[in-house]
């Protein structure tokens, strides 16, 4: 008797901890969702004036900017500080690009920042999400 009390426990144990995981998960995939969301609302709001994902406007498209090098889209015309850039855009780069962008390249075309974090942090997120 004893001995099937403890299974029934066990289980009991085992089937709450399964589905403690699983409403994890959920709320895990609708907060990601969200950000998403929230982060293509702010590269809506602060980043289109210039540029849109598949093609150059007054900044260069920036579907896969993530991984690509900077300067390299061929049908951008890019300033010489950034013709002379030799780096691949990560995440860590993008952030300070936003914050900064002549602490990444002194004497480029772009001066417009993006001073809140979160907002940097949730258009590096949206464009991560892109699929080329």
């Amino acid at each position: 008797m004893r001995t099937e009390q403890h299974f029934i426990q066990r289980t009991r144990l085992l089937v709450e901890g399964i589905t403690l995981t699983l409403f994890v998960s959920v709320l895990l995939t609708a907060s990601l969702s969200a950000q998403d969301a929230d982060g293509k609302a702010v590269f809506q709001k602060r980043c289109t004036g210039c540029h849109a994902l598949d093609m150059d406007r007054e900044g260069p498209r920036l579907r896969d900017v993530i991984g690509r090098r900077a300067g390299t889209v061929q049908t951008f015309e890019y300033s010489k500080a950034m013709q002379g850039a030799n780096f691949t855009w990560d995440a860590a780069l993008l952030d300070k690009w936003l914050t900064d962008t002549d602490s990444v390249v002194p004497g480029n075309d772009m001066t417009f920042r993006v001073p809140k974090p979160e907002e940097r942090a949730a258009i590096i997120a949206y464009l991560r999400t892109l699929k080329p």
